[in-house]
């Protein structure tokens, strides 16, 4: 072998040396976590700031690394190439093919690839800096590619530099998550928790509400002795008070104002003066995002208002208790008067009240059903139906069977749900 045959030789290995460090760089700096990037960075890191600063422009970086690998890739083939045909003569050509795809693929893209994988945040922190100057050194270059790419891209009608994201930020963190659950790395519970925080912004005040079917409420024209009796008999600590007609809200009543006044004048409810010691209501559009009420209540130090529809019609109320539970799901206490709206039968299938909310529905469950065109599972079933069923129809629709148990006039009180196997699941 001659000097230059060493040198090659020598020339090759850095090559391949380089190969491995662009495939590897380009792996971790795709798979660094962003979240722990910006941690981080946050604490210090100057790394972690230059790995956030090269994603930032990641086309550039991968285009950069994309670039440098292909160069020394061919580089290496060439001189390999070079070498095995004054050796072997016109056999090196199939020498060189043979050997330079071995170890590009092993060396150059397999090995550093599945280390960078293992430890991809590890990985970006060591390589920052080297890559930082590669896309520096190699900026006026992509520059011209991505100007010659975007022309040939533009010719062939495609939109070029228009923002269009797949998924939202969001959407991205739930699928994280969901595929974290599938993996068993997040409890079932803590996914539900996931998502009720990141559903806060989707969620209108109408789909976590208690509706005015289900609403405890008080008349103003009854006795203070009928108004007292009821108050202690309910499960919860303020109720709308009404004159005339249920619709007409006057006023809200809370029990310790109650307790108060009963104290002040020796429990002599006859004594009490219950329209002294109502608080004006609050009323809120059915319209109004979960935040956002969220947000107002924690402004208005008061976790109860009203909700009314575009009419000014009351349709029901909100309390923050409702807020969270759409986050930790039902919040129950030893006072609480438990209805049992969801049974599980021994056939597999799931007896439902109708006014059961989708949510609460596929929490317990753990299905999918859609909430975004009824709020309840009545509501689905009409949705679906086009129509009010009588009791005995049955439907068949996102997977499941529905069965009409009971129906109070035009509300459906009571379905059996029956999951379909996968091979049934698309049968009307």
């Amino acid at each position: 072998m001659t000097a230059y045959d060493w040198e090659s030789l020598a020339v090759v290995i850095v090559c391949l040396l380089l190969s491995a460090f662009f495939a590897g760089s380009e792996t971790a700096l795709t798979a660094s976590s962003r979240a722990s990037m910006a941690r981080l960075e946050k604490q210090g890191s100057a790394g972690a700031r230059i790995v956030n600063r090269l994603l930032e422009q990641r086309e550039r970086l991968i285009g950069a690394l994309l670039l440098g690998n292909n160069a020394v890739n061919i580089a290496a083939s060439s001189l390999a190439t070079g070498i095995l045909l004054a050796w072997f003569g016109n056999a090196g050509i199939v020498y060189a093919t043979a050997v330079m795809t071995v170890l590009i693929v092993i060396f150059g893209e397999v090995l550093p690839k599945t280390a960078a994988f293992n430890a991809p945040d590890h990985f970006s922190l060591v390589v920052a800096r080297p890559v930082q100057w590669v896309v520096r050194v190699l900026g006026p270059i992509l520059m011209a590619i991505e100007a010659l790419v975007r022309g040939l891209l533009r010719l062939m009608g495609m939109r070029v530099g228009a923002d269009h994201a797949v998924l939202s930020a969001r959407e991205e963190l739930r699928g994280t998550v969901d595929l974290l659950h599938r993996e068993g790395d997040v409890e079932t519970i803590d996914r539900d928790m996931f998502g009720g925080v990141l559903d806060l912004r989707e969620l209108e005040v109408s789909d976590v509400m208690v509706h005015r079917t289900k609403m405890i409420t008080l008349c103003a024209d009854d006795s203070p002795e009928e108004i007292v009796n009821a108050v202690i008999a309910s499960p919860v600590t303020r109720m709308p008070v009404w004159r005339e007609k249920p619709e007409n809200i006057i006023g809200i009543l809370h029990v310790k104002d109650l307790l108060r006044a009963l104290h002040a004048v020796d429990g002599d409810s006859g004594k009490v003066d219950i329209a002294a010691l109502l608080t004006p209501p609050w009323f809120v559009p059915d319209t109004r995002l979960v935040s956002e009420q969220l947000k107002a209540f924690r402004r208005r130090r008061t976790p109860f208002a009203l909700v009314v529809d575009e009419y000014g019609e009351v349709e029901g109320l909100v309390t923050l208790e409702d807020i969270l539970e759409e986050i930790v799901g039902d919040i129950t206490d030893e006072h609480d008067v438990e209805v049992p709206g969801v049974r599980r039968q021994s056939d597999g299938s799931v007896t439902v009240d109708g006014a059961v909310p989708i949510r609460d529905l596929n929490r317990v469950m753990d299905w999918h059903l859609p909430d975004e065109e009824a709020t309840t599972i009545a509501g689905l079933v009409i949705h679906e139906a086009r129509s009010i069923p009588e009791p005995g129809q049955s439907f068949t629709f996102h997977g499941f069977r529905f069965r009409v148990l009971r129906r109070s006039r035009n509300r459906i009180t009571a379905l059996r749900i029956q999951p379909l196997p996968a091979a049934q699941a698309g049968r009307p």
